[in-house]
């Protein structure tokens, strides 16, 4: 029972990984790179927005995804009896 345990909890542990993966590199090539000249008629800020995701979207993005990656891992390990406290 230990081992599918285990097994549950890192399946779930790379899924969410690959989640946020997924969502970083769709805000910072698809949006900032691949789907730019699609936002360029979109003004936000005095820019377009395009250019925003290429400059601080994509970072503000990949910080939000750190938190919640925190979040969901707290609960996970909490979940799964391997939390630190």
């Amino acid at each position: 029972m230990l081992d599918k345990t285990a097994s549950n909890y890192w399946k779930a542990n790379l899924r969410i990984i690959g989640i946020c993966m997924s969502i970083w590199a769709l805000v910072s090539f698809g949006f900032g790179i691949i789907l730019r000249p699609l936002l360029s008629g979109i003004r936000i800020g005095g820019t377009d927005l395009g250019f925003w995701f290429a400059q601080q979207g994509s970072i503000l993005v990949f910080i939000a995804l750190i938190f919640f990656y925190t979040w969901y891992m707290n609960r996970l390990d909490r979940e799964y009896g391997v939390d630190e406290q």
